[in-house]
């Protein structure tokens, strides 16, 4: 796995409002940009260090901790 600047992961995030973890996310690592996205969803599966997914539930909650790819 590529090395990528700044904060990387966020467990803390975990079970959190999945608009504010992306807003916490992008405040405390400036280069990456924080996705929300519904669980299951397709995604692309190239890694990239200045995206985070933030996976969340139906009712918007996170359910993966968050990490940089």
């Amino acid at each position: 796995m590529a090395e990528c600047p700044g904060k990387s992961t966020w467990p803390e995030l975990l079970g959190a409002n999945g608009e504010a973890a992306a807003a916490q996310i992008e405040k405390e690592n400036a280069n990456v940009e924080a996705i929300v996205i519904l669980e299951g969803s397709p995604t692309t599966l190239d890694f990239r260090c200045d995206r985070v997914w933030v996976w969340v539930d139906n009712d918007g909650k996170v359910t993966q901790v968050p990490t940089i790819g």
